[in-house]
């Protein structure tokens, strides 16, 4: 197996992008509302012996229309930046055995 060929900086760069909008994303998502539409909450189960809720949700007001706008800005960027990782040319110029899967990882 030849040497396996540096990765080009633009791959590396739509990497760290990449790595970047989904980190962006994940925090947005943790941010937001449970619902993207307004939703009524449900009272949690009560337990028989110790009295204690568990489960239930408060009511949710649903995204607003900024909040919906960011979030289908950044995944389709997520979505954008992983075909731009997968479909690289670099990965044409691989061997198509252990090489590719070696650079992959």
């Amino acid at each position: 197996m030849a040497d396996t060929p540096r990765f080009p900086n633009d791959l590396l760069d739509f990497q760290q992008r990449l790595h970047q909008a989904r980190a962006e994303y994940t925090a947005l998502c943790r941010a937001l509302p449970w619902s993207v539409v307004p939703l009524p909450g449900w009272p949690g189960a009560v337990h028989p012996h110790t009295g204690q809720a568990t489960g239930g949700r408060d009511a949710c007001p649903g995204y607003t229309p900024e909040q919906e706008a960011e979030e289908k800005r950044l995944w389709d960027l997520v979505r954008q930046l992983s075909v731009a990782v997968s479909t690289h040319p670099y990965w044409a110029a691989l061997e198509k055995r252990a090489g590719l899967v070696k650079a992959q990882m």
